[in-house]
């Protein structure tokens, strides 16, 4: 008979941290990557938006197994449900433990997490699941995940959310169902609708880092 279990698997992942010229302590922004299997950690990303120069910038570079979100199953990633959710636990786990290796080292004074597209699903876990409180969430181009709607209830942090007019995976649908939602939990989101597709674009890195300079206001 096949008897299918599950064990505890200890795995290592790299992270690049860009710390300010000026003295600290800093706040920390945390660039939640897309989670695909490919691991490389790239700099760029968080280093190139407005606003961010007084802010050590951290971008993730995951463990592996890497989960696929919302569209997993269209993809051939992780079906079943069980694996599914304890891939987001680990996945979880492992920024915990990041964050908590630059809090070794300096002094955080505040904490935003930011996610693209797929990235946005794990941003959200992280700042509502996690185990620091974060004082921020820049969500572009991704909704809110199924696992955090129903989840228990949170003290949510500021949120900016935004998407391209010619985004046809983050819709308009979509970004009205986050808005509703986020309302319904007594979050008002700075929400920025750009001419663009799925993408980064000036101005919501504009507004990324107006929202960011209003965290550490």
């Amino acid at each position: 008979m096949l008897d299918i279990r599950t064990i505890e698997a200890r795995i290592h992942g790299r992270y690049l941290i860009d710390v300010p010229a000026t003295f600290g302590p800093h706040p920390l922004l945390v660039g939640v990557p897309r989670l695909r299997r490919e691991r490389r950690a790239a700099p760029g990303g968080t280093a190139a938006r407005p606003g961010t120069g007084a802010w050590d910038r951290r971008r993730r570079a995951g463990p592996a197994p890497l989960l696929h979100d919302e569209d997993a199953g269209r993809r051939g990633q992780l079906d079943d449900r069980q694996d599914r959710e304890q891939a987001i636990a680990d996945n979880i786990a492992y920024v915990d433990r990041v964050v908590a290796d630059i809090a070794r080292e300096r002094e955080i004074t505040k904490l935003v997490f930011a996610g693209f597209s797929q990235g946005v699903a794990m941003a959200f876990r992280a700042a509502l699941n996690g185990a620091f409180q974060a004082h921020g969430i820049v969500a572009l181009g991704g909704d809110i995940p199924p696992d955090v709607r129903e989840g228990a209830a949170h003290q949510w942090p500021p949120v900016l959310a935004g998407r391209g007019t010619r985004d046809s995976w983050y819709t308009t649908e979509k970004l009205e169902a986050d808005r509703a939602f986020l309302a319904s939990v007594g979050v008002e989101p700075q929400v920025v609708v750009f001419d663009g597709d799925h993408e980064w674009s000036d101005p919501f890195r504009a507004a990324a880092g107006e929202f960011l300079q209003r965290v550490v206001a």
